[in-house]
């Protein structure tokens, strides 16, 4: 079954990353931002790139490698909402 950002994407993130995020503009919880095609999904890799190098979440918890392929399989599936 393909990965659906709002099933299995979107509770990943805890309520309280996202209100950290939203302050510098980074809208975890909105699938048209995440998923955003006019920058060649840009805001998508971003995000990666934060949870990657474990700079997202500050502080942690980071995110296990099985989260992070779920993810990174949401984007090879097409940032399906």
């Amino acid at each position: 079954m393909p990965v659906s950002f709002e099933r299995d994407i979107r509770p990943l993130f805890r309520q309280i990353d996202i209100e950290h995020m939203n302050k510098h503009k980074v809208l975890l919880d909105n699938f048209a931002y995440m998923a955003d095609p006019s920058n060649d999904h840009g805001n998508a890799q971003a995000v990666e790139d934060s949870l990657t190098n474990q700079s997202m979440p500050p502080g942690g918890p980071y995110w296990s490698s099985e989260e992070l392929t779920l993810y990174r399989q949401w984007k090879s599936d097409g940032y399906l909402p």
